[in-house]
């Protein structure tokens, strides 16, 4: 029987599907959240170190604090999991993603980066569709559709703060959803350690091949740096961790247009931390990003399969 849920003297059934939707919802609204903080950790000392050395200082931490958190907690971390298909492809798009996202960062205003950023969830819909069979309501389509017309109009290739660069922010776009897409078809036996010591790991090897590019110096960080480079471990861990789960929780078309409340965080940093601006057609596009989220948690009125039976 389905679960219920009172309020005042009605009661609502909630199937265990549209629990986990909830759940996955939450929980991918707290990785965003994350995320958007630790990309204003990496533009902010970007002006200072090489984006390079930035992500392989934080893969690196961010990989021992998921080990010594596995060794506490007695969790396995080494699996042959992690040498099969879905793994492999996930740190080619975690590598990917990184490499170009955080180039993004560094160019381009942190507002511009983040809205590019929020076509992610079309492009992990479309997958789930074509990869894993999932059925998507006609409702369901045009919540997504919705929240990316709401993206182009945020965008406006036409007006002056729109660059070029952005395309790096579509390369890393394109990176993120691969690698939402290969957690989606990660083994169930990897548990969340050890794909967080694996993703980090990628991150740090991003670092690695940003550094040879572009042959970058070493540079000892400061004080100030090492406390935005602890706090950008700090957050994304909890993001890593959050994202993660909502992945794996519910249905990929439920879950993942919550991953639109990024841009939400992002301008929000941008405007009042970095002296960014934003136009009234950009707030206009917030709107249609926020209503579309809504939208696509209206019940459906029956089940649909999941990805992991």
């Amino acid at each position: 029987m389905p679960a219920q849920i009172g309020i005042g003297l009605f009661i609502l059934p909630i199937s265990n599907i549209q629990k986990e939707n909830f759940l996955g919802s939450f929980l991918m609204v707290v990785a965003m959240a994350t995320f958007a903080v630790e990309d204003s950790v990496i533009k902010i000392v970007s002006s200072v170190l090489p984006v390079g050395q930035i992500l392989f200082l934080l893969g690196v931490g961010g990989a021992l604090t998921f080990a010594g958190m596995s060794l506490i907690l007695r969790k396995e971390i080494l699996s042959y999991g992690v040498f099969t298909g879905p793994m492999h492809f996930r740190v080619v798009s975690e590598v990917i993603g990184r490499v170009f996202y955080s180039s993004a960062l560094a160019l381009t205003p942190l507002a511009s980066s983040t809205m590019i950023l929020q076509a992610t969830p079309l492009v992990v819909v479309v997958g789930a569709a074509v990869l894993f069979k999932e059925k998507i309501s006609a409702l369901r389509w045009a919540a997504v559709l919705l929240g990316f017309f709401g993206v182009l109009i945020i965008v406006d290739p036409s007006s002056d703060s729109f660059s070029f660069l952005s395309i790096l922010a579509v390369l890393g776009m394109l990176g993120f959803a691969g690698r939402d897409l290969a957690s989606r078809a990660a083994p169930k036996s990897l548990n969340i350690f050890t794909l967080g010591v694996h993703g980090f790991m990628s991150i740090a090897l991003s670092g690695i091949v940003l550094n040879l590019y572009h042959n970058e110096p070493i540079i000892w960080p400061d004080s100030h740096s090492w406390l935005y480079l602890l706090l950008g471990v700090f957050l994304g861990t909890i993001g890593y961790s959050a994202l993660i789960s909502a992945m794996r929780i519910g249905e990929v078309s439920a879950i993942t247009p919550f991953r639109y409340s990024r841009i939400i965080f992002g301008v929000a940093i941008g405007i009042f931390f970095l002296g960014e601006s934003i136009t009234l057609t950009a707030a206009l596009g917030c709107g249609l990003i926020v209503l579309s989220s809504f939208i696509v948690l209206h019940p459906s009125g029956r089940n649909r399969r999941k990805i992991f039976p």
